[in-house]
């Protein structure tokens, strides 16, 4: 059961150490003590498991819990604490105020992990455990996104190379070979194909000329294949690659490049799927390019599909870990919060409101600020997923506020200036226009917000009042100080207690926009009502995409706005809350799959690369004892 932490120490161990000291309950026993079943429980080891989704199904008739979602103004490069925050909110539900609590976080990549941002799992003592398996390889699930996404990836140019040495009969004699016997058969994935140019027919021997031609050609455009490879790993080398310099492909070389694995519209899919049925559709839907008539061409039509939904069959079963006070936790998916929706998994969320109950709360993060992370998560998540939320978390820090108030740059790996270690209220005041705008942001939405003020150690009780009494009036429900970092979950026993008195509150929830509204209506809606933008320019390149993605009808999907999470604009320099600025969009992509299209409003890096000194220098193994060394 949840316990409160007694060995907490005055002065902060590293992560790694505190984790380490913790001993975590048998996760068959987390998952009793939450209402899991034996037979809905596959044990990765004494730490970590996975569930099933029949829970869901068994506890259909169960009204949900409490939904919270936590955000955070817009963050600096060393981050917020949105994390540590969740973590400890649930903590002090759990452990110290008596309620039935689950946290759904997002598992972490690999790449930051070794790179410079360090883990995922919190911090101090509010942290998932064991961190290193959370941080690590889980159960899998980013290396069956990684195999799947390179499958397809292979699939489409050795589909091109194929075609480009054989005429139609010969694509068609390979797809469908006789048997000894004369006969022929279409796969399932093939079926698909027909059904999708409108053929009825079962039967390959009762083709037409005419069909066999349209069946077995895809004719893909090389110039529009937007599929690339992933690892996750960061790798700037391989951004831009070319492929097929081997003497047997026979000159068929193109440029193409590699992502971060979370990048992969493979891993959007998975937190957006509502069960496997849709996960296979989702990932059969995909666009991997068009035609060279113009037409989109699906993995469907690669005929590929299936096969990914076989790699990804168990990746759809949230990942069940545990905090260090032992409140539950549901580890599951990991979309990048620029180019995707950047928020963990519909079905995690679901099955967690069902296990608490109706006086039960659970607590779901969305990546970056309020401007990224819960705009995507109200618009695109809560879409798919038919929840409301009953109330949100905007975590702030006196240190990114001060930086939005015009202080000296803030960056990762060297000291602070001094605007940010002593008091200084009048930079305060400004930066908190970035914090008023965010809490306007969400209160539009119809739900109460809570400001979460992650408190540091040089934040003084002169800017802790200011922030305080300007989040209230600019409409926050409450603004509570926070120390769950230092103290667990007794650090933030007053934001609990002031979350459950918001969430007893009337709440509104609403979309921004209506799917019937044309892209650049969406576009200019977000950057109108939650960037402040004063309007949108677009390039030829975007304009050529709303003409083509309007024609091939995904004019109707949400739209995940692909900008940088350091600014509400699309500039990064541009701090506080900025007015007036014209967006430029420079192209739109396609996730049909996933299920939305994403402007790039600037050049977004999907694979990061690594610093002189990354975080990698520091991890080892004590050979000795097994133990992990070194991880932040």
């Amino acid at each position: 059961m949840p316990h409160k932490l007694t060995n907490i120490l005055t002065r902060v161990p590293s992560d790694i150490d505190i984790a380490q000291a913790a001993t975590p309950l048998p996760i068959g026993q987390i998952a009793t003590e939450a209402g899991i079943l034996p037979e809905e429980l596959d044990l990765y080891g004494q730490t970590k498991a996975k569930v099933h989704l029949s829970i869901r199904d068994r506890l259909k008739n169960s009204p949900n819990g409490k939904y919270i979602v936590v955000t955070a103004i817009t963050p600096t490069p060393l981050g917020e604490g949105k994390t540590t925050t969740t973590v400890g909110l649930s903590q002090a539900l759990g452990a110290h105020l008596g309620k039935k609590v689950f946290t759904c976080i997002r598992q972490p990549s690999q790449g930051p992990t070794f790179g410079i941002k360090g883990g995922a799992a919190g911090g101090g003592y509010s942290q998932i455990i064991p961190m290193e398996e959370f941080n690590l390889h889980l159960t899998g699930d980013i290396h069956a996104i990684i195999a799947a996404n390179n499958l397809l990836a292979a699939a489409i140019d050795a589909r091109m190379f194929h075609e480009k040495s054989a005429d139609d009969s010969q694509m068609f004699e390979r797809l469908c070979p006789p048997g000894k016997d004369g006969s022929r058969k279409f796969s399932p994935v093939m079926l698909r194909r027909l059904r999708k140019l409108g053929i009825s027919k079962t039967d390959p021997n009762q083709l037409t000329p005419e069909e066999r031609s349209r069946f077995a050609r895809l004719d893909i455009d090389p110039e529009t294949v937007t599929w690339r490879r992933v690892l996750d790993t960061n790798d700037r080398m391989l951004r831009q690659i070319t492929i097929g310099e081997g003497p047997e492909e026979k000159g068929f070389m193109r440029s193409t490049g590699f992502d971060i694995a979370v990048a992969s519209e493979i891993m959007a899919i998975l937190a957006l799927a509502t069960d496997l049925a849709d996960m296979r559709d989702r990932l059969g839907s995909m666009v991997i390019g068009s035609n060279r008539a113009g037409d989109p061409i699906t993995a469907d039509d690669i005929g590929v599909s299936g096969a990914l939904t076989v790699l990804m069959k168990d990746t759809i079963m949230p990942n069940l870990m545990q905090t260090i006070e032992g409140t539950p936790a549901f580890v599951h998916a990991g979309p990048f919060a620029n180019i995707a929706h950047g928020n963990s998994s519909i079905v995690a969320d679901q099955i967690a409101l069902k296990l608490v109950g109706p006086d039960g709360y659970v607590l779901t993060e969305a990546g970056f600020g309020a401007d990224m992370g819960f705009e995507k998560f109200a618009n695109i998540k809560c879409r798919y997923s038919g929840l409301k939320p009953d109330g949100a978390v905007l975590v702030a820090t006196i240190r990114a506020l001060k930086m939005h108030g015009g202080g000296p740059k803030v960056v990762a790996g060297k000291p602070l200036a001094h605007e940010y270690t002593a008091e200084n209220l009048d930079l305060l005041e400004k930066g908190c226009s970035n914090l008023v705008r965010l809490i306007g942001n969400v209160r539009s939405s119809g739900i109460p917000v809570v400001v979460a003020i992650n408190r540091f150690k040089d934040d003084t009780d002169n800017e802790v009042a200011l922030v305080r009494r300007l989040a209230k009036e600019a409409g926050a429900f409450d603004a509570v100080v926070a120390n769950h970092w230092a103290e667990g979950g007794a650090g933030a026993v007053e934001l609990g207690k002031a979350v459950i008195a918001a969430c007893e509150k009337p709440a509104d929830f609403h979309f921004l926009y209506s799917l019937d509204l044309s892209i650049k209506e969406k576009i200019e809606k977000i950057v109108k009502e939650i960037y402040g933008g004063a309007g949108v320019e677009y390039s030829p390149e975007a304009e050529k995409k709303v003409e083509l993605y309007t024609r091939q009808g995904f004019d109707k999907l949400p739209i995940c706005m692909a900008k940088t999470q350091y600014s509400l604009s699309h500039d990064p320099n541009l701090k506080g809350a900025p007015s007036g600025f014209t967006v430029p969009v420079r192209d739109i992509r396609a996730s049909v799959g996933a299920g939305f299209l994403y402007p790039l409003l600037g050049t977004m890096t999907t694979m990061p690369g690594l610093s002189t000194r990354p975080g990698y220098y520091d991890v080892d193994l004590d050979t000795a004892t097994g133990r992990i060394i070194g991880l932040s």
